[in-house]
């Protein structure tokens, strides 16, 4: 990964960060473990296959996981980590092939997971203009990831992601601060705020920290969030119908399958609108509705 001719845009700097599931020995259908909730209609532990996991390593029911009581794994995104374990770390030897292998492969793809994470935040931060006196910083911290990425097994269980993903928040943050810094007047700070099922709709929240806040269900319909920092931010089942969120920092494609939106709702260029998300009715001039 070169990075020597500036920011690169958050296409160039993210290709391998992006799920490849065709690449992938089901690691996440695997290693991790999931409990009976309203994200998932069975308990299942780590390290155990989950049922629906078939022997080409696919999903029998990825068309209908949401209507069959999986909507965790909808949300759900390795970030690409799911292919570099399965073709990198572990050069093609599958799990159920090489048993002797299993555990360990299971053990380095969540740290492997954590760093594609690191690296997607990285990337996006270094696409920013306004980040720019801290670009050389967070350019040499996604190389050194980017590095360990590609180490020995044993090297990756062993890491301390607690003290990287530390180090790294620090960078992200500034970046971040450098972003809303251009956004006049006084910007909101509900950092780590408990605001479940709070009431948003159409609230000015262009700039502001949401950095780690709990939004579950809250009503954020036609609100600007141009510009906010929503790392970490919980989306669950926030409706984003109508809402801004162009140009909104460090926002990931999981938070988005997360929430409720439409076709109103304006979003990254480098995200997709979940395919749950209601299309906007637009009049026909006849007085009914059509989808658009």
């Amino acid at each position: 990964m070169s990075h020597k001719h500036g920011a690169p845009s958050p296409g160039e700097a993210r290709p391998g960060l992006r799920a490849d599931c065709a690449n992938c020995f089901g690691l996440c259908c695997v290693a991790l473990p999931f409990a009976a909730s309203a994200g998932f209609a069975v308990d299942k532990a780590g390290g155990q296959p989950c049922a629906n996991l078939q022997a080409d390593f696919r999903c029998g029911i990825h068309a209908h996981l949401r209507e069959r009581g999986f909507s965790g794994c909808v949300v759900f995104d390795c970030f690409g980590a799911g292919q570099k374990v399965s073709q990198v770390t572990f050069a093609g030897q599958d799990w159920r092939r090489e048993p002797r292998l299993a555990r360990r492969m299971f053990d380095v793809f969540p740290v492997m997971r954590q760093l594609h994470e690191l690296m997607w935040y990285l990337g996006e931060a270094l696409a920013m203009p306004p980040a720019r006196p801290v670009h050389g910083d967070l350019r040499r911290a996604l190389d050194d990831i980017d590095r360990l990425t590609r180490a020995d097994a044993d090297t990756l269980a062993t890491t301390d992601v607690a003290a990287l993903r530390h180090e790294i928040n620090a960078l992200l943050l500034r970046a971040g601060e450098l972003v809303r810094a251009r956004v006049p007047g006084r910007k909101r700070n509900h950092r780590g705020a408990d605001l479940i099922g709070a009431g948003l709709r159409g609230a000015d929240l262009r700039g502001a920290s949401l950095r780690g806040a709990h939004l579950i269900a809250a009503d954020l319909r036609g609100a600007d969030l141009r510009m906010a920092d929503l790392i970490g931010a919980d989306l669950r089942d926030a409706d984003l119908r109508g809402a801004d969120l162009t140009g909104s920092l460090f926002l990931t494609q999981s938070q988005l399958n997360a929430a409720r939106g439409d076709g109103a709702t304006r979003i990254p260029p480098s995200l997709k609108a979940p395919a749950h998300w209601r299309p906007v009715p637009v009049s026909t001039g006849q007085g009914r509705p059509r989808a658009r």
